[in-house]
């Protein structure tokens, strides 16, 4: 059974031309950015036993509610980590089919993460310890959580940075922006192809 091709009434998406290059590897960056937050993520998983004990160390007198409240800290900043991971590779894939709304969003996205970066920094990925009445620096969980709070934020937000500023260079424009000459044409082409095929049920 054959398919008629769409009518001429039916909407056409526009054609778009090739990727430019700051497009490429702005979408390139972006897949490194949830690549570096999923690594993080996973080191940040087995790093969770040694922080539970260095925070019994640091404060013998925790109770298990206070306990408790951390490990909800920790689910809560797991679920965080892979919406994040989500949503860079959200990003990647739209932005590399030239969808204008996601350059604009990977924008506001980015704008988010600056500000979150300017009121935690430095921090922690798991968050602020804040146990038993008292903020617990990252600095004493030890060297890999202080790499994991302190450097890998700052380099997810570089990468950002830079994923930014090359979907809005000039040579970008016209990917995410497409003539309207392209759909005209795209529309005929298509109704020139369903008048000579033929249609059978």
């Amino acid at each position: 059974m054959y398919q008629p091709y769409p009518s001429s009434g039916q909407p056409v998406e526009p054609l778009r031309p090739p990727a430019p290059a700051p497009v490429l590897t702005a979408v390139k960056l972006m897949y490194a950015g949830a690549t570096v937050n999923t690594v993080t993520l996973i080191i940040s998983l087995s790093l969770i036993g040694g922080i539970k004990a260095a925070l019994r160390k640091a404060n013998p007198s925790l109770t298990a509610p206070q306990l408790s409240d951390l490990n909800t800290l920790i689910t809560l900043a797991i679920v965080s980590g892979l919406v994040i991971i989500a949503l860079w590779l959200w990003m990647a894939r739209a932005n590399g089919q030239g969808r204008n709304w996601a350059r604009i969003l990977s924008t506001v996205l980015f704008g988010l993460a600056t500000l979150e970066l300017i009121s935690e920094y430095p921090g922690s990925h798991l968050g602020h310890f804040v146990i038993g009445g008292q903020v617990q620096p990252v600095i004493h969980f030890g060297f890999g959580v202080t790499v994991l709070g302190l450097i890998v934020p700052l380099l997810t937000w570089l990468v950002g940075l830079a994923a930014v500023w090359l979907l809005w260079r000039p040579a970008s424009g016209a990917f995410f922006k497409p003539q309207a000459g392209h759909s005209a044409r795209a529309s005929s082409r298509i109704r020139s192809s369903s008048s000579r095929l033929p249609r059978r049920l």
